[in-house]
């Protein structure tokens, strides 16, 4: 059973309303630059470890890469060292922008 959720890009707009989550970018640093959500924080090694070590496990967490996968893998991985809440969005940064173009 997954200890994280996938959460939509709607339910995700209210998540980073209501409880100001850390936002996690796992994408590479040149589409990272391009554009990010705002807030969103670059993944890297030394990131990783640092909020593995001494992060807020009670702070929720969202991830988002390119389309939704590797955020999965990054939110598994933080769920498995007792983060409580971790999202991966749904549909990754494309389905964001795609979505925020439209409105």
């Amino acid at each position: 059973m997954k200890k994280y959720k996938t959460i939509s890009i709607a339910d995700s707009e209210n998540l980073i309303k209501e409880s100001k989550p850390m936002i996690l970018d796992c994408r590479d640093m040149k589409d990272y630059k391009a554009g990010h959500l705002e807030d969103a924080l670059h993944v890297h090694e030394g990131l990783k470890d640092s909020l593995v070590k001494r992060g807020d496990k009670q702070r929720s967490l969202l991830i988002y890469c390119y389309y939704g996968h590797a955020s999965e893998h990054l939110a598994e991985f933080f769920s498995d060292f007792g983060f409580k809440d971790v999202y991966s969005l749904e549909g990754g940064y494309s389905g964001w922008k795609e979505k925020h173009q439209q409105a």
